[in-house]
């Protein structure tokens, strides 16, 4: 019989983890409530909450809003947010997390303190990603967003950089980033390296690559929007090329068990643990001819 097991490390972050429970705790007096953008990047998690009255609303939409609550979720937002909310006498539930909210302070403190004629705010992240736009919205929208080498003519090497990262990125990444952008300048000390990556999230790739090589498959529990997600399913690929991506039971191909003694199920910090112990009773199933 296959072994069929859950990587215990996977899951929601704890940044998640307070935003839905921030959330739950309101649905239940019974009051509407609003969340700003998708609450985590998962749309089984979304529907669920959905079914519970959490109502998912865009920027515009919020702009109309007035006397309600919002949620903000772990991301964070940008200062006009939160202006805007004031104005519209809109109650803010703020869930977000701790390490964005350190780093979005780290980022205005050297907007404010810096000088835009002698340096330059370097973001590295996805560019467009909640998390980076409430990052740059520190700045008044000034800060340089890199994806990678090919962004690295945006920036002015001529001035001194300050780097930092979406929490969410990984370290290797920001290590070349600063190693790249510092060849490109006339001298080491014009760049100021901030590691600002959450470890939690960072520990979480040497552990799912330790997870993948244990097992014959692995079906990587994962929504599409989740930035989080493609990373570690790149990892898991790397250390075993038989792993598939998947959102939900509907995306499993019974082929993929075929033949294996052991079947690993793991996901992104946006991946709830019921979706994989739904996934993983699903598994046992098929593999005990139940299905």
């Amino acid at each position: 019989m296959p072994i069929v097991e859950i990587d215990s490390k996977s899951g929601f972050c704890f940044g998640v983890v307070t935003a839905i429970k921030k959330a739950e705790e309101e649905l239940k007096k019974g009051n509407t409530l609003y969340c700003l953008g998708d609450i985590v990047h998962n749309n089984e998690e979304v529907e669920r909450l959905k079914q519970k009255g959490l109502v998912t609303i865009n920027h515009e939409e919020f702009k109309r809003l007035r006397n309600v609550k919002v949620l903000l979720r772990a991301h964070g937002e940008p200062p006009e947010t939160y202006r805007i909310a004031k104005e519209n006498n809109i109650e803010i539930i703020d869930a977000t997390c701790p390490v964005v909210l350190r780093l979005q302070q780290q980022i205005k403190e050297s907007y404010i303190n810096g000088s835009s004629e002698n340096e330059e705010i370097v973001i590295y992240g996805k560019r467009g990603h909640a998390e980076v736009n409430g990052l740059v919205g520190q700045t008044e929208g000034k800060a340089i967003v890199i994806e990678g080498s090919e962004d690295w003519s945006l920036v002015d090497t001529s001035k001194k950089i300050l780097l930092y990262s979406q929490t969410t990125k990984s370290v290797e990444g920001l290590n070349k980033m600063a190693e790249g952008l510092r060849s490109l300048q006339a001298n080491d000390n014009m760049l100021e390296y901030h590691d600002t990556i959450c470890r939690q999230v960072a520990n979480r790739i040497p552990n799912i690559r330790e997870f993948a090589t244990k097992h014959d498959v692995v079906l990587f529990v994962c929504g599409e929007k989740s930035s989080n997600g493609k990373v570690l399913f790149e990892e898991c690929k790397k250390v075993n090329p038989d792993t598939h991506m998947i959102s939900n039971i509907s995306m499993i191909d019974n082929q993929y068990l075929t033949n294996k003694k052991s079947i690993g199920i793991c996901g992104a910090t946006s991946t709830p643990k019921w979706l994989m112990e739904e996934i993983a009773e699903y598994v046992i199933n098929i593999v005990n001819g139940k299905l």
